[in-house]
């Protein structure tokens, strides 16, 4: 198997192909770092200038030759590299890809399993990836760069989205993340619920039932619980274009009459409901997912009725002066 991540950036250096390589990978610039106190350098003939600038360049011919010698031919940057850093990157024909982005950069250590670093110095072996292939290609009129591993197995893969205009490609990748999520879910917790608002319209019933039985204003809250928890089915109902109070009534008519799984039924162009487990394609809900949207709604509603006082922010220095009103003169 391959596993593949492809990152839009293009290589920063001559080399554009390495392959069974070693991968350091940085998160700061490749350059050197400016002090933290400001300083005054007095030069007072030409060859003053030329050590100095001379001095300048053996120390990052010194950093560069470090990562050279641990056998690195792949470096990844978090920030931007110095052009004497280039030069010395092209003239050891290091390759050099620029990723600014830090979820990018902890993608790229996991496909490559190496350790990224903060600072530039040697890469000790612990820190210092593996790769089968880097390569920059071109994907739909992009350029991208492409760390391929074929040999060891990689937690991390990447999928390319092609399509004709952009929506497609959003709906593509919103279906893609809702079945990657889905699932994440299912590793979790493997239970299912019955979907299309039926287990909401159950959770509402049984709340509806509770809230008479309790004495005095607790039954009001209850009541108003329940009520929250048809938002599902109404959604569903009213992005189906159907009325959703003729929905509701249905839905609880059936669970009444004892049929737990009894949804909307989205397919019909008439208020209609259907039963989820007598479909070809069973609807069903993440236990999972169920169970922490309830805890944080619930959670959030506690946090804003729990709000005694609400300080507003004005500006300061006091009440405005009172000007000339009506046909007052200014004296």
């Amino acid at each position: 198997a391959e596993y593949m991540g492809v990152f839009k950036r293009e290589a920063e250096t001559t080399r554009q192909v390495a392959t069974n390589c070693k991968v350091a990978v940085y998160s700061c610039p490749i350059e050197l770092l400016n002090p933290e106190t400001k300083g005054t350098v007095l030069i007072t003939n030409a060859q003053e200038l030329k050590s100095y600038s001379k001095g300048e360049e053996n120390a990052i011919e010194a950093r560069i030759k470090e990562i050279v010698d641990s056998g690195v031919q792949v470096v990844v940057a978090g920030g931007k590299v110095h052009d004497l850093a280039l030069h010395y990157l092209n003239l050891h024909n290091i390759m050099v890809v620029r990723i600014p982005s830090k979820f990018d950069l902890r993608r790229l250590a996991g496909t490559t399993k190496s350790t990224i670093i903060t600072q530039l110095r040697k890469p000790s072996p612990e820190e210092i990836g593996f790769t089968n292939e880097v390569y920059l290609t071109e994907i739909g009129e992009t350029n991208c760069v492409v760390f391929k591993q074929v040999e060891e197995k990689s937690k991390i893969a990447t999928i390319v989205v092609r399509g004709s205009t952009s929506s497609i490609m959003d709906d593509i990748e919103r279906a893609i993340d809702d079945g990657v999520n889905t699932f994440k879910s299912l590793t979790r917790d493997p239970n299912f619920v019955p979907g299309a608002g039926a287990s909401e319209i159950h959770l509402a019933l049984k709340l509806h039932k509770y809230a008479d039985t309790c004495p005095g204003i607790n039954q009001y809250s209850i009541n108003k619980f329940g009520d929250a928890l048809e938002v599902i089915p109404k959604a569903l109902a009213q992005n189906s274009g159907v009325k959703s109070a003729e929905v509701l009534s249905q839905l609880y008519a059936a669970h009444e009459a004892g049929s737990k799984t009894t949804g909307v039924d989205i397919e019909s162009e008439l208020p209609c409901v259907v039963d989820t487990e007598t479909q070809s394609n069973p609807i069903r809900d993440s236990y999972y997912v169920k169970l922490w949207a309830l805890r944080y709604a619930t959670q959030a509603a506690c946090t804003v009725l729990q709000v005694d006082q609400i300080i507003m922010a004005k500006r300061a220095g006091g009440p405005k002066p009172r000007g000339p009103q009506g046909d007052m003169d200014e004296d």
